[in-house]
């Protein structure tokens, strides 16, 4: 007779930032946690470090991943009750000026890959009675970002679609939350080519705090969770702000 499957969060873009973060609090949380991210080096000091982990090795810029991420937890008598969709990344410049290709990778790793493994999860949680969804957003979702059109708009459609699951699922048994932080200590700076000691960098959070404001969000059931005062003025101010200079005060910022 099959064991039971136990439950498990999976966390993708765990190999760096914000996804270590994820995982070493659920880990102190008691979760069972699966470690999703193309290095598997990382992956496997993470796990040695927090234990009660598992790694999956995976590109989820490719469409087929997700399907096979789930798969590959339930032969390993796993279920996905929690699901952090945390991968992707940014890229600074003008539109015309950047890779053509590269910037199609962010957008099948921000919005394909997070919008696929929702997908796949979800039905399994209503099947066994419950479940929750933290999709990873930002604050640059509030408004358009001139160069970093691509990476804003990603993270419009990443706060657009949680906060309709958010709807569509509340008071159903299934938790839907986007954490949307502002600048935040991780690698995302490095990778999306902001310039050291800029504002980027100035007005940075702790990973911590932002982790655990979202994880707590996620338990409340919150739609829309925002870390940080200056954070959350800055999200409110553009509904009151006109979206023209809206657009010429984000085009302003040097990163």
């Amino acid at each position: 007779m099959n064991a039971t499957p136990r439950p498990a969060t999976l966390i993708t873009g765990a190999s760096a930032g914000l996804g270590v973060e994820f995982a070493r609090q659920c880990a102190k949380r008691g979760e069972e946690v699966i470690l999703v991210a193309r290095r598997g080096d990382r992956l496997d000091a993470l796990a040695a470090e927090i234990g009660n982990a598992h790694v999956i090795v995976a590109d989820l810029a490719k469409p087929e991943e997700a399907t096979r991420i789930v798969a590959e937890a339930t032969s390993r008598g796993l279920w996905v009750n929690r699901l952090i969709n945390n991968a992707g990344f940014g890229l600074k410049g003008r539109f015309d000026e950047l890779s053509l290709a590269r910037q199609l990778e962010m957008v099948d790793l921000n919005i394909r890959a997070l919008t696929n493994l929702s997908y796949v999860v979800i039905n399994d949680m209503v099947l066994k009675g419950g479940g929750a969804i933290l999709n990873v957003a930002s604050t640059a979702a509030f408004q358009p970002g001139p160069g970093m059109a691509v990476y804003f708009a990603t993270k419009a459609f990443v706060l657009s679609f949680t906060e309709a699951l958010h709807e569509e699922w509340n008071g159903r048994g299934i938790h839907v939350s986007a954490l949307c932080p502002g600048p935040t200590k991780t690698e995302f700076g490095a990778v999306a080519g902001f310039a050291e000691k800029g504002a980027f960098d100035r007005f940075a959070a702790d990973s911590t705090s932002v982790v655990r404001a979202g994880l707590d969000g996620l338990d409340n059931n919150r739609a829309v969770v925002i870390p940080g005062l200056l954070n959350k003025f800055g999200a409110a101010s553009t509904r009151f702000v006109p979206r023209s200079l809206v657009r010429k005060i984000a085009g302003a910022i040097k990163y």
